[in-house]
């Protein structure tokens, strides 16, 4: 399996009404040093798997929707998390996540 199909096996099992961080995904794989990585797995989703990979459900260390990508913008991601059921609000020009409430606890 590679790296990528672990991250989408991973955020897959992130519930709905919840939030996992890059770091957190990281670890839950065993590779607890790539959170960079898996924002970059995150990335490459392809139009095929998209769907199936909830990849709005993953946010910074600090709840902030943090990519910056003109495919996917924070607008989309915030918009897909509010359907989910995860207060977003908008601080600091930024969408952000209560992560005492929402974050995953595996």
């Amino acid at each position: 399996m590679t790296f990528h199909e672990r991250v989408y096996k991973v955020v897959r099992k992130i519930p709905k009404g919840k939030v996992a961080t890059y770091g957190q995904v990281a670890a839950l794989m065993g590779s607890p040093r790539a959170s960079r990585q898996v924002g970059w797995a995150l990335h490459a989703l392809d139009a095929a798997k998209v769907e199936n990979v909830p990849w709005q459900r993953v946010v910074n260390k600090q709840g902030y929707i943090s990519i910056m990508n003109h495919e996917h913008a924070q607008d989309e991601q915030a918009w897909k998390l509010k359907r989910d059921g995860v207060k977003v609000i908008k601080k600091e020009k930024l969408w952000w996540v209560n992560l005492e409430k929402y974050l995953w606890k595996k």
